[in-house]
């Protein structure tokens, strides 16, 4: 048993979730993998769905684990999840059915639905948050517009990481973090914008009183407790989504942070004392999400290694395996700038033939096709970083003082080559650390929780001295500007 303080991070992704334990000796935090399991969505004839249950079961396992390493040293726990995805619960407390994955059809048309009852200006206006077709918004519009009896029987809307909780402590809330994700949260006001609410026909009961990063939830339940072997132990409400924690424990002291937070998505942003909600950050698409502190996360999403992800799954559907380790050097050995896309053309959004997509891209655009394994590899990844740099030149404009540095974070941050090309791209040092952002993150809300820190400059600290950083300098700068300018021009044609 550790005489140390012991944290518990659940951190579950879009593909995979883990249970962590984080081991506070007054300096470092030392993380430790106790269960890592797979998250799957299934296919059913309503549609595409999450599994819950499995993925509470997966987590009682590594409670499990965490009881027999650590016993009493354990402190607390958090949960963080990806964003915008919910279960609906009935006054008896009953989950009333599988909640839907993000990129479920259901919610074709609903833009144009929503757009109909409110503009979306003034969506904007009231959110600030960034347009996407799988946001919370239109994920419930798609109920009232089907006349789903699902959504008038509910009690509660409870967001993937506050339906886990409940479980776990039989305690309800709606995290602020999670909820600035569903394009329903007004920034300004903070609270639920129940005006937009209304005006959509959607249910103002199920939008509740929202609580912060690093409050208590609850102790787990009896019967958790009995099957875990973990007594006493708080449930702490962290920043439940997982961009929140990832940004949370990026380490730097700057005024203005700058990060990339790099998985299956990439969000490029800064950190700001308030949300910037005006016509050029509409016409720009940036989001404004809530993080620790009520900090906003002033951010855009990008379509990030999901396109390296989903090749490496197609070609293994072939039988052609292809290790994540393999790919940068198949990329590095294949001719620069041969061919390019735009990552976030909607083409690439849905699963499947994803080689083949790209290659449609480029025969689209006169590009030569990619035809071998490093080139397409080779053409996500330029592509990806020119992307990054497209952002970038809009996002500073919002900062009076603009970053030195870029922080990379997450499991992307061990890309070597692709931090390589964001750094030329965009001229400016790299800084790539921690890949265990999300978990660190999470733990540093619950750290705030036990006193054991006093703010969050402070936790950044004992990130740094948690993690190895990486920096990558600019090279090449002048092969990336012309680069650059080829790729503005595919972008703004398929804009």
């Amino acid at each position: 048993m550790s005489q140390n303080k012991v944290y518990i991070a659940i951190d579950l992704g879009a593909g995979s979730g883990r249970v962590l334990a984080g081991e506070f000796d007054g300096m470092r935090i030392e993380l430790h993998e106790m269960n890592r399991f797979a998250n799957q969505p299934v296919e059913l004839p309503s549609g595409w769905h999450w599994n819950p249950v499995s993925l509470y079961q997966d987590i009682l396992e590594g409670l499990k684990k965490v009881a027999e390493t650590y016993g009493e040293s354990t402190v607390s726990m958090g949960i963080d999840t990806w964003g915008v995805d919910y279960g609906l619960i009935d006054g008896e407390g009953r989950l009333l059915g599988l909640p839907y994955q993000y990129r479920d059809s259901r919610t074709d048309g609903m833009m144009e639905a929503a757009y109909k009852k409110v503009p979306k200006e003034s969506i904007y206006q009231s959110t600030g948050i960034q347009f996407m077709f799988f946001n919370t918004i239109f994920q419930l519009l798609s109920e009232v517009e089907t006349g789903n009896r699902v959504l008038q029987e509910a009690e509660d809307l409870l967001f993937t990481p506050d339906l886990l909780g409940y479980w776990l402590t039989g305690e309800k809330t709606q995290e602020r973090s999670i909820a600035s994700t569903s394009q329903l949260y007004n920034p300004t006001l903070g609270d639920w914008d129940y005006a937009l609410i209304e005006q959509l026909g959607l249910p103002r009961h199920l939008f509740k009183t929202i609580s912060d990063p690093g409050t208590v939830l609850g102790r787990l339940t009896d019967s958790v407790a009995k099957e875990t072997g973990l007594s006493g132990v708080n449930v702490i409400t962290v920043a439940g989504h997982d961009t929140a924690s990832a940004v949370a424990a990026v380490p730097s002291q700057s005024p203005t942070p700058a990060y990339l937070s790099s998985g299956t998505w990439s969000l490029m942003g800064l950190e700001l004392p308030e949300p910037v909600i005006n016509d050029q950050s509409f016409s720009d698409a940036f989001t404004n999400e809530i993080g620790v502190g009520h900090t906003v996360r002033f951010l855009k999403n990008i379509c990030g290694l999901w396109l390296i992800q989903e090749s490496k799954r197609c070609w293994r559907l072939k039988g052609e395996e292809v290790p994540y380790g393999k790919m940068a050097s198949l990329a590095a050995e294949a001719e620069p700038f041969r061919s390019l896309i735009d990552p976030d053309d909607p083409r690439f959004i849905e699963a499947g033939e994803m080689p083949e997509k790209i290659q449609s891209f480029c025969r689209d655009t006169g590009q030569p096709v990619p035809e071998s394994k490093g080139q397409i590899i080779r053409c996500i990844y330029e592509s990806l970083a020119l992307r990054y740099a497209t952002v970038w030149e809009k996002l500073i404009r919002y900062t009076d003082h603009p970053p030195r540095t870029l922080h990379i974070v997450g499991g992307g941050c061990q890309d070597k080559l692709l931090n390589q090309f964001a750094a030329n791209a965009i001229g400016i040092e790299v800084a790539a650390c921690p890949v265990e952002a999300t978990g660190l993150g999470n733990i540093l809300a619950q750290m705030l929780a036990d006193g054991e820190i006093a703010d969050l400059s402070e936790g950044r600290r004992i990130v740094l001295a948690s993690s190895l950083v990486e920096t990558y300098r600019p090279e090449d700068s002048e092969l990336w500007t012309r680069a650059k300018e080829t790729f503005e021009t595919i972008h703004h044609s398929h804009a």
